[in-house]
């Protein structure tokens, strides 16, 4: 299938994520803590004001944004954010409303702990499922161990109420010491998640070391297996581990040696793209691209790299009316994916 790339904005600096609020208005977050307003594709010049300070240092920052399933009716918007704390930063999901262009009812609904000194590995993608739990991922902040600890927030998918109570069949809500919000552990650093509405199913992707980038089916209490098994290895070259697989660890659906560096993703629905339907396509940040993998219920069957040199993809996205918007780093570009006609 041939597309033809819309540009639409190319001025972005460290976007991170983007979502629409129904009335053709589309809000872009970026990392040191802005969010920029669009409306009908264009830039209004206009930001949200009266967030807060976010902790921005490496990939720190103001990270992903998602409106309420319900927004239409009761205007909740979403972010995951850096959150400046004693000792450092943290992982946090917030909750506001818009007044015009203002930021109101503003709450932290989840602060991840423990505070981590350093700007490595802070996740975070949102998705809410069908009956509106939120789910969200977080970084194992460059530190291995984390990852397998359950009484850390670090490495992990989390599952919260979308007003931030912990639901009482998440998987160790009575493990002793566990932090009750984790839904699944042995997360290096998933940085996107989508979730399938159709199939009721969870998928997120998340950074390997050299090599090693997963695309995961994320269910509930499952260990994805970080840093015991691995397809990577360290940045020196040197074995993280020599185990690919271990009994109770979780293999990942789709890896990539070497590293694509995957970031965002989405999943088509759109009949826009017929050729794409059912198909995940997952942002590459080294990799310059977006890799569009062919699925074929819960088995990936086949992989195109779209767009290759377009910039550092952090997100891409399906609208509600049904096309494909993506935003990247170093070119500073918002996109749209329009279906080359006669396609």
């Amino acid at each position: 299938m041939s597309i033809k790339v819309d540009t639409l904005y190319s001025d972005l600096q460290n976007p991170w994520g983007m979502t629409w609020l129904g009335d053709g208005k589309m809000l872009i977050t970026e990392r040191k803590g802005e969010i920029l307003i669009f409306d009908k594709d264009e830039f209004t010049g206009q930001r949200v004001q009266g967030l807060p300070a976010v902790y921005a240092k490496g990939q720190a920052g103001l990270l992903d944004i998602t409106a309420h399933p319900d927004y239409a009716q009761n205007g909740w918007i979403y972010i995951a954010y850096a959150k400046p704390v004693p000792g450092g930063g943290a992982t946090t999901i917030a909750r506001f409303k818009l007044n015009g262009n203002t930021a109101t009812s503003f709450e932290d609904l989840i602060v991840t702990t423990p505070a981590w000194n350093g700007g490595t590995h802070y996740g975070s993608r949102i998705v809410f499922d069908n009956q509106n739990f939120l789910f969200f991922t977080n970084g194992e902040r460059g530190s291995q161990n984390n990852a397998q600890n359950l009484s850390n927030s670090h490495g992990k998918v989390h599952r919260i109420h979308d007003d931030g109570r912990i639901p009482t069949d998440n998987p160790f809500v009575n493990t002793e010491n566990a932090i009750p919000s984790i839904w699944t552990f042995g997360n290096r650093n998933p940085q996107g998640m989508i979730f399938d509405q159709v199939n009721n199913r969870l998928w997120s992707v998340e950074h390997g070391p050299r090599g090693g980038d997963e695309l995961n089916l994320i269910e509930k209490g499952k260990n994805y297996g970080w840093p015991v098994i691995t397809y990577g290895i360290n940045y020196n070259g040197t074995p993280i581990t020599d185990l690919t697989e271990k009994e109770g660890m979780e293999q990942p659906v789709k890896y990539w040696v070497p590293s694509i560096a995957t970031c965002g993703m989405t999943l088509v629905t759109s009949d826009n793209y017929p050729a794409w339907k059912g198909n995940i396509l997952v942002a590459a940040l080294a990799g310059t691209h977006i890799a569009r993998v062919e699925m074929d219920g819960t088995r990936a069957t086949g992989e195109e790299k779209l767009l290759q040199g377009i910039g550092r993809v952090r997100q891409v996205s399906q609208s509600p009316d049904g096309y494909i918007y993506a935003i990247t780093e170093g070119t500073g570009l918002l996109i749209k994916l329009l279906p080359a006609t006669g396609m």
